[in-house]
């Protein structure tokens, strides 16, 4: 089989519909985290798209999204995208459902097509390593009925990531070595975490997947047959007058379950690459400040929308501060998070950086929807 073959079939869909509560008071519903211009003067869904398009061309581009609004931002961002390629959930199912709905998309364009599954709010260092990784992944999803996931070597023990066992040695495609993988594996409490950590053979598990559409839509069939059912009804009026109507009423009656849930801790036809590049899921304020330059005591200053934000620090050192047209004066607290917005203001200590979505929880319950 030749190099070219499955590099004629290869697509990207990115997944841009999530929330990024992390990311309050700066990501809200109505600008959630994907849209926002936190790295120089480019969204994280315009930096996503711009590592794909140096191997893809617009036409092979998928882009999955969760409400009319994110759609009309989304074709602001990137007029270049084929209108029909924007693809819009009528509810959040999870990210099961959404994985299906595009994969069943790309299978009606191309039905030998290999999917690289990407989020939008992924930072990744080289890019070259990225692309020779997807290459790999996507030549053993063409070759045979397989499930590719590309694990991350883990930097420290995360509690807060998912793992991935990695299983013996199957072969080498394109200069990578794949691996079987022997398990998915929760989000470990610390202990549990670390040992995986020191171990060698657990890897984060970045939601980096890569298979056929039709490899996909078959796994779904074995182990979400609800989910599967409902695609095939919807796959029916696709491109017909009658598709917005169909994909509402079928698609609010799938589960809403994640693919990890659904597929991934299921199938017995994983196997598994290691990346070889830096990777860090713009998760929270802590991944922001890890991943912008510093001044020479380790601080971060992000300027907000708001013309004449200003920042006096005395004595404070590792600390983001976000400003949004008012002076910040900021003495002595290290290790800080401050956000200013025009509504709300978050302070807190960067190792609680996680913490903030519990925020966005408790304005819900009180429905105080003008914070989100």
């Amino acid at each position: 089989m030749s190099a070219k073959s499955y590099k004629d079939h290869l697509y990207a869909l990115v997944m841009a519909g999530g929330g990024g509560t992390r990311l309050w008071p700066r990501s809200r519903d109505k600008t959630p985290k994907q849209f926002l211009k936190l790295f120089g003067n480019k969204t994280l869904l315009e930096i996503t798209i711009e590592r794909l398009r140096k191997f893809l061309p617009w036409e092979r581009i998928f882009i999955s999204t969760a409400t009319i609004k994110y759609e009309i931002e989304i074709k602001r961002l990137l007029p270049s995208v084929p209108k029909n390629h924007i693809i819009v959930e009528p509810a959040r199912r999870d990210t099961a459902p959404a994985h299906g709905l595009g994969a069943l998309h790309i299978y009606k364009k191309d039905d030998q097509a290999v999917i690289i599954n990407a989020a939008s709010d992924h930072f990744i260092r080289p890019e070259k390593n990225y692309k020779k990784i997807m290459y790999a992944a996507s030549c053993v999803a063409y070759e045979g009925n397989f499930l590719v996931a590309v694990g991350v070597r883990p930097s420290y023990p995360h509690t807060g990531m998912g793992h991935i066992r990695r299983g013996k040695k199957i072969k080498t495609v394109e200069g990578k070595i794949v691996y079987k993988l022997d398990k998915f594996v929760e989000k470990p409490p610390l202990p549990q975490a670390k040992r995986y950590t020191s171990s060698g053979n657990y890897f984060w598990n970045a939601n980096q997947y890569v298979w056929k559409a039709d490899s996909f839509l078959q796994a779904l069939s074995n182990y979400q047959p609800e989910i599967y059912k409902n695609l095939m009804m919807i796959g029916k009026f696709i491109g017909t007058k009658k598709e917005k109507q169909v994909l509402e009423k079928y698609y609010n009656l799938m589960p809403k379950i994640s693919v990890d849930y659904a597929v991934s801790e299921k199938a017995k036809n994983f196997l598994m690459l290691v990346a070889d590049y830096e990777w860090t899921d713009i998760g929270d304020w802590n991944e922001v400040w890890k991943n912008l330059t510093k001044d020479e005591y380790g601080n971060v200053v992000i300027d907000g929308d708001a013309p004449g934000g200003e920042v006096i620090n005395l004595d404070t050192s590792d600390a983001l501060i976000h400003t949004d047209g008012r002076l910040i004066a900021i003495i002595d607290v290290d290790n800080i998070i401050v956000v200013d917005t025009d509504d709300a203001l978050l302070i807190c200590s960067k190792s609680k950086a996680q913490n903030v979505k519990k925020i966005v929880e408790q304005l819900k319950q009180k429905s105080e929807k003008e914070y989100l």
